[in-house]
């Protein structure tokens, strides 16, 4: 049963007749001690610790199961190394083939499809000259887009500058005008003061003269009056003809 099992294994895999006879060859002991013990290990049944004997039988089986083990992995080691030997051996004799026979059937291949190959490299050299003329159009777009934008950056500074300039020489003239208004009023209001000053001058000397022509007039009026009242009072004597005053005459008859 176990031995046909190999057998199954080793046809499903598919290697040649000879190979696969070596592997049963190799392997086929091995599956025949497995199923041999596989009935001896049912028949050990230990259920007691006084059964020594089937222990020690059971202790062999292993230790005769763990050399066999043992020995199918070094015989799995030994036929992959074999193995892996032959596929890089295969794979270098495919290789140095492979590279005679390539560029002779790629050369063939340029032979055979001479046209297609033409058209192929004019279209290609049609698309790279596209593609060139594309990018020499963007980088133009792109370098004349960066001129503008430096143009409009300097069209800005320069419109800033005078403006800043403009703003700067008005601030200017209205500090001047400022300045001069202020002089102008300055001058106007001194102008202003000096005539009042000089019409309150000319008003207090016209009042002053006033007050003295009216002061002086009012004394000569005194005068006038006091002589009218003095003449008034002068009678002359009958007797005598002497003129005298009746202010007099009374003073004199006081005393």
């Amino acid at each position: 049963m176990e031995e046909k099992s190999l057998q199954v294994i080793v046809q499903e895999s598919g290697i040649e007749e000879t190979k696969a006879q070596y592997l049963l060859d190799n392997f086929q002991e091995y599956f025949a001690i497995a199923a041999d013990w596989e009935t001896k290990a049912k028949a050990i049944v230990v259920t007691d610790e006084s059964q020594v004997a089937e222990m020690k039988m059971a202790r062999e089986g292993r230790l005769f199961l763990r050399q066999k083990r043992i020995a199918v992995e070094k015989a799995r080691k030994q036929l992959k190394e074999q193995a892996l030997r032959e596929g890089k051996a295969i794979d270098g004799i495919a290789n140095v083939l492979k590279a005679l026979i390539v560029p002779i059937e790629e050369y063939l291949d340029e032979q055979e499809h001479f046209v297609e190959i033409k058209q192929q490299a004019e279209e290609e050299a049609r698309r790279l000259e596209a593609e060139k003329a594309l990018r020499e159009k963007e980088e133009a777009e792109r370098k004349a887009k960066e001129e503008e934008q430096k143009r409009i950056v300097a069209e800005n500074e320069r419109l800033r500058k005078e403006t800043e300039a403009r703003q700067r020489q008005l601030e200017k003239e209205r500090a001047e005008a400022d300045e001069r208004i202020r002089k102008e009023r300055e001058a106007a209001d001194a102008k202003i003061r000096k005539e009042r000053e000089a019409a309150e001058a000319k008003l207090a000397e016209e009042r002053r003269i006033a007050e003295a022509k009216a002061k002086k007039e009012r004394e000569e009026l005194e005068k006038k009056l006091a002589e009218e009242r003095r003449l008034a009072s002068m009678v002359t004597c009958p007797a005598c003809g002497h003129v005298f005053s009746t202010e007099e005459k009374q003073a004199e008859l006081v005393v």
